[in-house]
């Protein structure tokens, strides 16, 4: 018995601990600090950002990859500005929608609320291109036979011609300087697919001028001087190092895979967001008070207990948030809220086969044995069923409405069963005895009934 109520005292203190690190990490740490909870844009307010993709000139079996080369190029960007936990995702419209085959960009910027700032972020959508000269020599002709300027204008866009190799495949950008000159280049870097293609162009164009284009304007005119197979080539040229650096930043950030077009702006003011949040964790403390009041007057001590355990349930959820880090949305709280449901039902398992073991004569430290090996079966199929459920939401969902609940849902069935289980079991078994105790057993009965 002694070691029993040592590890219920020793879970106790890691409970308190737990609960002192959330409370001192928000409250007291200065608002810079480390383990602040991450709110999402509808608890925080900010900006959400629809584009829609033009992925006409892609192959149908390279959609997904274009779209998730955009995603990640979007996301870099954003990340440059110092924007706290942006949301850059895709989205694909279904049968259900009135408009067919769209690829759409989702981006999230909680705390930004000024629109023009958040679409000043990611640009005005530049496509990035590398191109060569049109081997048509008519071409050269017309445009010097051209009369008019709308005409020099068309046949200048027939000059060049597209290789294939856009901002998808570039990996990264680099600024650096000739160790023999100290002149300012930019090394580019290709992934696997750019890589092949490079060297099939430089093969076949060697000593011919690529001109590099950003959203069609001619940002690079290097020269193809050697044929390149490792996927990493060298732009040189008259620039000084900071013309070199903004080369390097149009590369990497400058340049999307794919042209998109904003079709949608939404604004969440933090005042709105901060009354979701107040109004959420109200819905919090009024669930766990009105659970804490049916386990009190149902099962008594069992159901201080439980209450107990909850609370450090509810602790060790609020860490995870902060050290894992989840981004909490109005979403992952109802996920929260539920998912105190959850950890109690454990318990009630638990208590019901307790209730049953006592009415057989056991006495109250075998009894409790007993109903949590009994309990346990129920516990894991229900638990394992819920998680399932979370697991499917968050896999197959395109939203993250959707994913922060099964996220937060999922933490919540994972933590409810340590916490009912060892928590619970050890508690119950400390107060518990092997001699007959009429009081105690009391103490153990329901409030309404025998």
């Amino acid at each position: 018995m002694v070691k029993i109520r040592i590890t219920a005292l020793f879970l106790l203190i890691i409970g308190f601990l737990v609960g002192f690190f959330v409370y001192y990490s928000e409250f007291q740490s200065g608002p810079e600090g480390s383990y602040k909870f991450k709110l999402g844009l509808d608890l925080d307010g900010g900006t959400h950002l629809t584009y829609v993709a033009d992925v006409s000139e892609v192959p149908s079996n390279e959609v997904s990859g274009a779209m998730n080369a955009l995603r990640q190029t979007v996301e870099r960007r954003i990340n440059i500005f110092g924007v706290s936990e942006p949301i850059v995702q895709v989205e694909k419209s279904t049968f259900l929608s009135s408009e067919e085959n769209q690829n759409r960009l989702i981006v999230e910027l909680p705390g930004v609320t000024d629109v023009s700032e958040a679409i000043e972020m990611i640009g005005k959508t530049p496509l990035l291109e590398f191109k060569i000269l049109n081997p048509d020599q008519s071409i050269l002709e017309s445009i010097t036979a051209s009369t008019t300027e709308e005409e020099l204008v068309a046949l200048s866009e027939q000059m060049y011609i597209s290789t294939g190799l856009t901002g998808a495949q570039l990996k990264r950008a680099e600024l650096m300087f000739d160790q023999t000159t100290n002149f300012p280049i930019v090394s580019v870097e290709f992934n696997s697919d750019g890589q092949d293609l490079l060297a099939e162009l430089t093969e076949e164009n060697l000593g011919q001028v690529m001109p590099i284009f950003l959203d069609g304007a001619v940002i690079s005119s290097p020269v193809i001087r050697d044929v390149i197979y490792n996927g990493v080539a060298t732009i040189s040229g008259q620039f000084d190092a900071e013309e070199a650096r903004n080369l390097v930043r149009d590369l990497n950030f400058g340049a999307l895979p794919v042209p998109i077009k904003l079709i949608e702006t939404q604004t969440i003011g933090a005042t709105l967001g901060n009354e979701t949040l107040v109004k959420g964790i109200q819905a919090l403390i009024w669930g766990m008070i009105l659970i804490f009041a049916f386990l009190l007057i149902f099962y008594r001590l069992p159901g201080i207990i439980a209450s107990v355990a909850l609370v450090i349930y509810v602790a060790v959820m609020l860490a995870l948030f902060k050290l894992i880090p989840v981004t909490l949305t109005a979403s992952g709280l109802a996920g929260f809220v539920l998912s105190l449901g959850m950890a109690v039902d454990a318990n009630i398992l638990i208590f019901e086969r307790l209730k049953e073991e006592v009415k057989d004569g056991s006495n109250l430290h075998d009894a409790v044995k007993e109903s949590v090996k009994r309990a346990w079966s129920s516990i894991r199929d229900g638990n394992l069923s819920s998680l399932i459920s979370a697991v499917v939401l968050f896999s197959i969902s395109g939203t993250s409405l959707v994913r922060g609940f099964a996220l937060v849902f999922g933490i919540g069935v994972l933590v409810s069963m340590l916490t009912a289980v060892a928590v619970s079991r050890s508690l119950l078994l400390a107060v518990s005895t092997k001699k007959g105790n009429a009081f105690l057993s009391a103490l153990f009965g329901c409030g309404f009934k025998k």
